[in-house]
């Protein structure tokens, strides 16, 4: 597989007590690229009070505090990152081998748009089931889990993250990039955590994913997506 020497990556990762993580995936980042590749990583804090930030600094991440919201975060990340492909990816995922050539094969394949498949580090098989979807290429199997690649330009040219969504942001834009896009699943897996079903109860937890992307396509606004939110799983929470 050749790499790219025009295309860099800028990898942005929105955190918000993430301690426990960040210098992991931060380590793993720089460990399965080709340091040519990656332009930066850049870390966007939504306030923090643990070691989040101090850690990454050390891991020598660019970091950057904004309002607490992962919409705000990425948009913020975006707008510093001076790599030509915008790569965001949640604290506690883990990209395949080799994940900068792959997904700069895909760019220089004209796909402007794509992320990977995803599987949970767990035995559940429960959520290997719904993990399996992932491979579907519908805007309905797509989540913020399975990362998400993207040209700057096109991130620009489709107005990014909408920031009046507090969840459900991932879908809504990846849905935006599907109608201005080609985009593409790659079929190697990142590898997520389960730590959000394990708080909150395999089970009952996708039910309710299941009912907020049911609300959406019956054109619930982000409010009341947050609301359902905040009433069925944020309030369950530890």
């Amino acid at each position: 597989m050749k790499p790219n020497n025009h295309h860099t990556i800028s990898i942005i990762i929105p955190v918000l007590n993430e301690a426990n993580h960040i210098s992991g995936l931060l380590e793993h980042l720089q460990s399965e690229a080709q340091p040519k590749n990656l332009k930066e990583i850049i870390v966007v804090d939504g306030g923090s009070t643990d070691t989040t930030l101090e850690l990454a600094k050390t891991k020598g991440a660019i970091v950057t505090r904004t309002e607490k919201g992962r919409a705000k975060q990425m948009n913020t990340g975006a707008k510093l990152a001076k790599g030509s492909v915008l790569y965001f990816l949640h604290a506690d995922t883990y990209p395949p081998k080799n994940y900068d050539q792959l997904i700069l094969q895909a760019i220089n394949s004209q796909i402007s748009a794509g992320c990977f498949r995803m599987k949970f580090d767990t035995n559940k098989r429960f959520l290997h089931f719904f993990a399996w979807f992932s491979r579907i290429n519908h805007k309905l199997c797509r989540g913020g889990d399975q990362s998400l690649f993207v040209l700057k330009e096109l991130f620009h040219k489709t107005n990014g993250y909408n920031e009046d969504y507090i969840i459900y942001e991932d879908s809504e834009f990846i849905g935006r990039l599907y109608k201005n896009a080609r985009f593409k699943v790659l079929p190697q897996h990142v590898m997520t955590s389960a730590r959000k079903y394990e708080q909150n109860g395999t089970i009952r937890l996708q039910y309710h994913f299941g009912v907020i992307h049911l609300k959406n396509l019956l054109g619930f606004g982000p409010e009341k997506l947050y609301r359902y939110y905040k009433e069925n799983i944020s309030s369950q929470s530890s």
